[in-house]
């Protein structure tokens, strides 16, 4: 069976990699001029299905739990699992008993345990939420790493492709182009992601830390060459222009609360992105005649897409199967 995927961000890639572990004959059709161009290419990056659990629905965790291992199967050595902590400034206390009462798999410590995991945050908050089964990646060398692991099992790439004439010669086409889709697909709207990128010497972290906050939480996750990732914002738009100056400022102003010398960093990035939802913040593969659509991934596209390329795998698989089972 001959497959053409269309989108080469998080959904299509992983989508892509199932196919080809199952034998699948896969191109991978993207009108930009590389995979992961798109909001793909500024997400944070976290497995971390307890943590999203707080503001997710239950299928989030049962879908995203499995995640972490899907990752490292498919690109060993890119997956590190050091859990997730999650702190709030003393008047924003009781922010964690709050996240506490919404999640599962924490545990609680104090600022002795806070210092053990992370000593640059030593001193400065008095108990944190310690979710130790939660892992992360980085987002844009995953992308890159799959794109040359299909590559090299002879899965063909199609960049800088637009048009939709030499999809007849696909047996199936699975959709995986994201907000492209919103006006097409009922229900699909955008959701607007800012983030930023920080470079310090002067901080070292060893995972995601989230500082919880009444109006806007926001996450710091660590890169390498002592780069931060800082997001993101969750806005009810479509606009996918620059970062606005309010958002920059309160990612800022979360990073420098986190620990002051974030004040003293070098802003090298920021960026903005369309996130494609479905009333429920949840992602669905539906099928529409050839064509298989995944989408409305929100805010979870690496910690669900695993889940969604497995489904669209097993619907293709026993498609394979119906022929015979009619002959018998």
């Amino acid at each position: 069976m001959r497959i053409l995927v269309k989108g080469a961000g998080v959904a299509g890639l992983t989508v892509a990699w199932q196919l080809y572990r199952h034998g699948f004959d896969v191109t991978i059709k993207e009108r930009a001029e590389k995979a992961g161009a798109g909001a793909s290419g500024f997400a944070g990056g976290m497995l971390a299905p307890w943590c999203e659990r707080e503001s997710a629905e239950e299928p989030v965790l049962a879908l995203g739990r499995l995640a972490a291992d899907w990752w490292e199967a498919a690109l060993p050595g890119h997956v590190r699992r050091r859990g997730t902590l999650v702190v709030a400034a003393g008047r924003d206390a009781g922010e964690l008993d709050h996240f506490a009462g919404r999640t599962s798999g924490w545990e609680w410590l104090d600022d002795a345990g806070i210092s053990a995991l992370e000593p640059d945050l030593a001193g400065r908050f008095r108990k944190a939420l310690f979710f130790r089964q939660e892992a992360h990646l980085d987002p844009r060398k995953a992308l890159s790493a799959l794109t040359a692991g299909l590559e090299e099992g002879r899965m063909r790439f199609l960049f800088a492709q637009t048009g939709e004439a030499d999809e007849g010669r696909y047996d199936r086409v699975i959709d995986c182009t994201g907000a492209s889709r919103i006006g097409h697909m009922p229900e699909l709207r955008g959701v607007r992601g800012e983030m930023l990128a920080l470079e310090t010497d002067e901080v070292n972290l060893s995972r995601p830390v989230r500082l919880l906050h009444p109006r806007h939480p926001v996450y710091i996750v660590p890169r390498e060459k002592n780069r931060f990732m800082i997001g993101a914002t969750m806005i009810e738009s479509e606009d996918a222009g620059p970062i606005t100056a309010r958002s920059l400022m309160e990612l800022l102003n979360a990073a420098y609360a986190l620990h002051p010398a974030f004040g003293e960093a070098r802003l090298i990035e920021t960026g903005a992105g369309v996130r494609p939802a479905f009333p429920n913040n949840l992602p669905r593969v539906t099928d529409d005649g050839r064509t298989i659509h995944v989408n409305g991934f929100y805010r979870h596209g690496f910690l669900l897409a695993p889940a969604m390329a497995g489904e669209v795998a097993r619907r293709l698989l026993a498609q394979q199967k119906q022929p015979e089972r009619r002959a018998s």
